[in-house]
Order: C-alpha cells, then sequence, then structure tokens
C-alpha cells in the first residue's frame, strides 16, 4: 500500500507558480460571426457521433437562431466574458480547440479524464439502482483558457442556454506542459460541480443534510449556516477525493498553497473565509479533504487522513468565518461531520443512495497506483494488459504522489501522465465511431470469475 510521504510538495508547489505566473492566455476568443461559422463548419467531423449530436449541431443551431447581429450585441453587453459571452466563446472554443488540435496531447490527456471522472459517477457498472442523470449523460468537453479564473466549469445546466447537453471545464492554458497538481482538481471540477448539477435536487438535498447535521451536532446556526452556503463547492472537494482518493487531498494542499505564493508571496492556505467568497477558508478545506479520506475504504486510509490534518494544521495562524473567530478543534469537528454527511447521507434524488456508494477509493485502487508508479520510476510504458482496471483517475493519482514523494522529477511525473492519459483517450470507445456514453458500460457480467479481486 501507499504511504504518506510528503518530503517534495515544495517542488510540486513551485511548479504550481510557475504555471500560475504564466501570461499564456490559449488562443484568441472568437469575435467575428462569419469567421466562427466557417471553423465549426470544418471541424464538424472531428467531434465523436455522441458530440456531434449533443454539443456540436445544437451549438450550430444556436448560432444560426443567434444571428450576427445578436452574436455582436452577446459581445457588447458583456465584454469581460464573464456571463453569456463567456459560455459562449468556451463551447466554441471546446469545439475548436479538438477540432483544431490546439495542444492536442494535452487536450486528449485533459479530455480522458474528464470522461474518465464522470464515467466513474453515470456508467452503468457505477450507477446501479439509480436513475440516469437529469441535465447531462456524455462527460464534460474540454478547453485551455482565461488562465485568472484557474480551473473552472460550466455545467450542462448552464450549458442547456445555448442548446448543449453537456458541461465545459476549463484549465489555464500552462497546464498543458506544466503545474502538475492542477491537474488533481479535475476531480473537483469534473466528478464535483458537474455532478451535482446533472441531478435535479441533488445539491439542495445535501445543503439541507449539511445545515441539520452541524445544527444538531454541534449547536452552531452561524457554522451550520457558513458550510452550508458553501455546499457547491464543498460537496465538490468531497466528490474529487472519492474519485482520486488521498492524491487528491494532498493535492488540493499543495496547490492552494502554490497559488498563494504566485499571488501574495505566502505559500500557506488561508485562514480567513469573508462573507463573500464562495469557498470555505483554504484551511477548512484542508480539515475536509483529511476527513474525507479517512472514509475512504483502503487500509490506511486513516494513516493518510493523519498526515494531511498535519500538514494542513501547519498552517494554522488563528480562522476566521465572516467577521467571527473559529478556534481549530471545533473546525476540525464540522470537517468531520460535513465529510461524513456528504459522503454517506442517503439521498432521494439517488433513489435512497449515498454518494460515497457510487464511488469510493479502496485497496484495489491504490494497488493499480502502485502499479502506475512502478512504471513511471523505471521509464517503462503502461499498457491495460500489465495494469488492469487502470482509468484516468489512477493515473492522475499516481503522477501526483509520485512526485510529492520524490519518486520521480515534477515534469518527468507530467509527461509520464499527459503520455499515458493520451495513449488512453486514443483507445476510449467514447471517442469512437460508437454511440457509447460511457466507456465503464461495456463491461462483462460474468457469472464466475478466475481470480479474486
Amino acid at each position: 500500500m501507499n504511504h504518506p510521504d510528503f518530503r517534495h510538495l515544495p517542488a510540486c508547489m513551485e511548479d504550481v507558480v510557475v504555471a500560475a505566473l504564466d501570461d499564456n492566455n490559449g488562443p484568441q476568443d472568437p469575435t467575428e460571426f462569419r469567421s466562427l461559422y466557417g471553423r465549426l463548419q470544418d471541424v464538424a467531423e472531428t467531434l465523436p457521433p455522441l458530440y456531434r449530436e449533443h454539443v456540436y449541431y445544437p451549438f450550430l443551431q444556436s448560432l444560426d437562431k443567434l444571428s450576427e447581429s445578436g452574436f455582436n450585441e452577446m459581445l457588447r453587453r458583456d465584454p469581460d466574458r464573464e456571463r453569456e459571452a463567456g459560455l459562449f466563446c468556451d463551447i466554441a472554443q471546446a469545439i475548436l480547440q479538438n477540432g483544431e488540435a490546439y495542444e492536442r496531447e494535452a487536450t486528449d490527456a485533459f479530455q480522458e479524464v474528464v470522461s474518465d471522472l464522470y464515467d466513474g459517477f453515470l456508467s452503468e457498472e457505477d450507477r446501479k439502482g439509480i436513475k440516469p442523470p437529469d441535465e447531462s449523460l456524455i462527460a464534460p468537453l474540454v478547453k485551455w483558457g482565461r488562465p485568472q479564473f484557474g480551473p473552472y466549469t460550466w455545467t450542462a445546466e448552464a450549458a442547456s442556454h445555448f442548446g448543449v447537453r453537456t458541461g465545459i471545464v476549463n484549465l489555464p492554458p500552462a497546464n498543458a506542459r506544466q503545474g502538475l497538481l492542477a491537474w488533481s482538481a479535475l476531480g473537483h471540477e469534473t466528478a464535483g460541480h458537474d455532478i451535482l448539477h446533472a441531478d435535479t435536487g441533488l445539491l439542495g438535498e445535501l445543503q439541507h443534510a449539511v445545515f441539520d447535521a452541524l445544527s444538531t451536532e454541534l449547536h452552531s446556526r452561524s457554522l451550520a449556516e457558513y458550510w452550508s452556503l458553501r455546499i457547491d463547492e464543498t460537496a465538490s472537494d468531497v466528490l474529487g477525493i472519492l474519485n482520486n482518493g488521498p492524491a487528491a487531498g494532498i493535492g488540493l494542499i499543495g496547490y492552494f498553497r502554490g497559488l498563494n505564493k504566485a499571488y501574495t508571496g505566502k505559500a500557506k492556505l488561508r485562514n480567513a473565509g469573508p462573507a463573500s467568497d464562495p469557498h470555505p477558508a483554504d484551511i477548512l478545506r484542508g480539515y475536509l479533504a483529511a476527513e474525507t479520506v479517512r472514509l475512504l475504504q483502503f487500509d490506511n486510509a486513516a494513516e493518510w487522513a493523519d498526515a494531511l490534518l498535519e500538514e494542513t494544521s501547519r498552517d494554522l495562524e488563528g480562522i476566521t468565518i465572516g467577521r467571527a473567530a473559529l478556534d481549530a478543534e471545533t473546525a476540525k469537528k464540522s470537517a468531520v461531520i460535513v465529510a461524513r454527511t456528504i459522503a454517506e447521507a442517503r439521498l432521494l434524488s439517488l433513489e435512497g443512495h449515498a454518494l460515497g456508494q457510487i464511488q469510493n477509493w479502496d485497496n484495489h485502487d491504490e494497488r493499480i497506483v502502485r502499479d502506475i508508479q512502478s512504471h513511471f520510476a523505471d521509464s517503462s510504458a503502461v499498457h491495460d494488459c500489465v495494469v488492469s482496471g487502470m482509468y484516468a483517475a489512477h493515473v492522475v493519482a499516481a503522477a501526483v504522489t509520485s512526485a510529492i514523494a520524490g519518486e520521480i522529477e515534477v515534469q518527468s511525473a507530467f509527461r509520464g501522465m499527459v503520455t499515458l492519459l493520451k495513449s488512453m483517450h486514443d483507445a476510449n470507445p467514447s471517442w469512437g465511431p460508437l454511440y457509447v456514453r460511457h466507456r465503464g458500460d461495456l463491461t462483462p457480467h460474468r457469472i464466475y470469475s478466475r481470480t479474486a479481486s
């Protein structure tokens, strides 16, 4: 089993700093109607059938309805591309970057991670006894751009305003070549936000459950309101760890420290949680990560959780939420309750199932990660026949934990990760000529297994 080893976390944080300070904005947004229309027509056949049906053709129809004058008015009304124009341009960029081969290897690797994380919650193999989601049945498309916003997602719910039946996930362009820990945040975006908004009522149900649990167990309405009002970001952290394992926890801590150093000069988790911030304070997210890892189903989950608690507490200075101080012990207790509630509450929107029943991280996942790490370390090729049951989440986890432990240099881990993910994407049936929604749907149901799992 993998044991927590954070000796080279500072080197990974410096990698985050370099990527965060990179001024590459990626391809320019399409701002000329006729040029955009022609470029979209040129790339029609580069998307697989499902994405042509649910993304490309509906988006082209929306462009027709918008007309050139409507397009120009939309850009005028949203000059900073933060609302409808930003969403429109990002959908266009996702289609164009795929078709025009922008950062081809990294784009395909990025798409494979997003597809895998979405598949983990929606495939027939994992979602037994639960209805399909209400908003989206195919994985989000990916794109590069807007480095000032960092990793982010437009949910399927938002994209539906342009007829599109899936979400859009963004990474800063620098992360196509560096900034390994940013890739550990993809579980937060895809297995988090995109999943939470795909099932009607899921987010609201979680919000009420967290509020009630904190009110009952800690008798603090203010703390219950603080966490529950940030349920989208909070639950996304939990879901990212359920899908990516402990690597997502230590990745989150290192990523935030790196960003904070890039923008403020201080490589520490922030202790303040302003009332206007939809995210919990960084340090609370560190505690939440630790307690979510404690709920995972691999043997040394408690060891990892304790290590993450210790690492988070290195940055403890004095927690404030809004204008109120919060003592560390109460903060930790609240994280225990929030993690448990989000992972284990039986939800009506999921037909009485809990999120932790759909996805979790177990000993089998840890064995796969260890196998991939050994191939990264000796630079040998990794094939499905060598690492049975390998998914993109395992590859990202292996690269992140190998680099943080110093088993392999950060850039070598990044290159090995992208190369392997690209080869997996090339073999992904969802991106082939057939209408395969999720790779996990192509799983035979055998009456007998020759080997125990």
